[in-house]
């Protein structure tokens, strides 16, 4: 898959994360909107990736240290000071979205694994994330399980379902000197 690589966020990207959050969660009522997605970058820029595939926008994923058994409102933006005390040792992956055109190549597998190499590298112990529109199986399969008596904020609706993932040390290669990086090609 040499045409296809993750990076982090750029200014001229949020046109295309704001459309594609929209296509993906407007009709159920989950969109958020450009400035409240926004907050959440800017929450942790650094665990916030884009994907280019087939020479253009292939998808977005967005992630950003909180609580454990906590999770982002959607009808609220987050605010950098207050999320500066959320430091932790868990990582919340609130968005992953692939493009249409881009879909059913195991992408979204892949931008998982590069956030839980860049989650481990920070030393992160876990990854959480909410299952919405009946997405739970899906995280299962990566590794996630479900936490069903953690209450949700009410903007993800009834069927939400709060998962966990512990994240276990990664096996490096000193010889070689592995590590993430933010881009993968």
């Amino acid at each position: 898959m040499t045409d296809t690589r993750i990076r982090l966020f750029r200014e001229e990207d949020w046109d295309e994360v704001v459309a594609l959050e929209e296509r993906a969660y407007a009709a159920s009522g989950l969109s958020e909107g450009r400035e409240t997605l926004r907050s959440r970058y800017h929450a942790s820029p650094s665990t916030c990736f884009v994907l280019e595939h087939a020479g253009g926008f292939g998808g977005y994923l967005l992630a950003l240290p909180y609580p454990l058994f906590r999770c982002p409102d959607l009808s609220m933006a987050e605010e950098v000071a207050a999320q500066e005390c959320n430091r932790g040792s868990n990582l919340h992956t609130h968005d992953l979205v692939i493009a249409e055109r881009a879909r059913s190549r195991g992408l979204a597998r892949r931008m998982q694994r590069h956030l839980e190499e860049t989650g481990r590298a920070a030393r992160y112990q876990t990854l959480s994330l909410v299952a919405v529109r009946g997405s739970e199986a899906l995280w299962s399969r990566l590794g996630f399980r479900a936490r069903p008596g953690i209450g949700l904020p009410a903007s993800y609706g009834n069927e939400a379902v709060y998962m966990v993932k512990p994240l276990e040390p990664a096996v490096t290669d000193t010889a070689f000197g592995t590590s993430p990086r933010a881009e993968v090609g």
